[in-house]
């Protein structure tokens, strides 16, 4: 807990630095640094959300208690995009063209960072996105700060296929009908095709794509 709570309260203070080289006029004018708060605090996403805007406002408060960064203080701008994805990016655009932030940290979907991502780029603004995410994204005004398909998902599947992790050969890959399942999955169904490929007088392959309406999941079978 410790370690993160250091890597957050790093984090904001070395996007404030960089933030003030990227808005010297606005922020360097203003008395204190403004860091925008974009998480859901309310909607279907609010039960994961609104830990990390209290993260985000913990991490302020113990950089100000030691005197804030550059000399002045942070001044959290919290929003509540309210679970909604257009209305990220309708926040975002407040929050860099109206409130003036400085750098931006929000989102956990990636169905809401892709909803930010065109209003950053053309706003140049700054977003640290927190939690882990599908991969096939790059921009310069982004941080991904969490670890994408080939620093978790592969390994895991590696370490499966392992004699240590129980050298599995049938794989079900589940998800919700959405961006981040999608594209894992499809990763995941080209690697393990890309191994079996390497055998593929010794395996026979089956893939089936499950889909079901009411419970909106699918899935991918594969069993050699």
């Amino acid at each position: 807990m410790f370690n993160r709570r250091f890597h957050l309260k790093t984090l904001v203070a070395a996007a404030a630095v960089a933030s003030g080289s990227l808005y010297m006029t606005s922020v360097q004018a203003a008395d204190t640094i403004k860091v925008g708060v974009l998480h859901s605090l309310s909607g279907t996403m609010a039960i994961s959300e609104t830990v990390l805007k209290d993260t985000v406002l913990m991490a302020i408060e113990e950089i100000n208690a030691k005197g804030g960064v550059l000399g002045k203080k942070l001044e959290p701008v919290v929003v509540d995009p309210a679970s909604n994805w257009p209305l990220f990016a309708e926040k975002t655009k407040q929050l860099l063209g109206q409130d003036k932030v400085a750098v931006i940290f929000g989102c956990w979907t990636s169905v809401s960072r892709k909803s930010v991502l065109p209003v950053v780029e053309e706003m140049n603004g700054l977003l640290f996105y927190p939690v882990q995410y599908e991969g096939e994204e790059l921009s310069k005004n982004v941080f991904y700060t969490g670890a994408a398909p080939n620093q978790q998902a592969i390994p895991a599947v590696d370490y499966l296929m392992s004699k240590d992790g129980g050298a599995a050969k049938r794989w079900v890959l589940l998800g919700t009908d959405y961006v981040y399942p999608r594209t894992t999955n499809k990763i995941l169904r080209a690697y393990l095709h890309t191994l079996r490929s390497l055998r593929l007088s010794d395996h026979r392959g089956r893939y089936q794509e499950i889909f079901n309406r009411r419970q909106n999941r699918c899935g991918l079978h594969y069993q050699w």
